[in-house]
């Protein structure tokens, strides 16, 4: 019976497990890149760079997500090395998920596997975005239906007091 409440309970919370990171670990890697910005290495600048696009993109603040997509998107040109565009293009895909966009972020985590196949952190991605596809459309077609049956309960109603 607890099972049963706990998969009710999962599929309207979602029950992700894409991890949440809190505004004190985004300035600490705010931090870190202002401190790298000042003379250390282009390589030391660019993992900076990507703990803070980390952070952003798993935060529970909307502005902080939008950032981390921003600086994602303005980055994803810049580097050739594979193993870059596939961390770049798993984030950008966790940020569009935590802004509810999650057509775009089917998008880039196929783009992400394309890369990379047999990565367990973006098939698992893969699943969650495709299981919030279909409950969103649970969700849609009972809201639907539900509407379709209180209007047709009113034309019956109506119908009814006519006769």
């Amino acid at each position: 019976m607890g099972s049963l409440f706990e998969s009710i309970g999962n599929f309207f919370t979602g029950g992700e497990q894409i991890p949440w990171c809190d505004r004190d670990v985004i300035a600490g890697c705010e931090r870190e890149v202002a401190e790298a910005a000042r003379g250390d290495s282009e390589e030391r600048k660019n993992e900076s760079i990507m703990r803070l696009s980390w952070a952003l993109v798993h935060s529970r603040q909307k502005e902080d997500v939008q950032r981390g997509i921003a600086m994602l998107e303005t980055s994803l040109g810049n580097d050739k090395s594979p193993l870059h565009q596939r961390e770049k293009l798993y984030l950008l895909a966790v940020g569009y998920y935590r802004s509810n966009d999650y057509g775009r972020s089917r998008q880039l985590v196929e783009q992400c596997l394309q890369i990379a196949p047999d990565w367990r952190q973006a098939l698992a991605l893969k699943k969650i975005v495709e299981d919030r596809i279909a409950k969103d459309g649970v969700i849609g077609i009972g809201i639907t239906a539900t509407a379709l049956g209180l209007i047709v309960g009113g034309i019956a109603t109506a119908l009814a007091r006519r006769n």
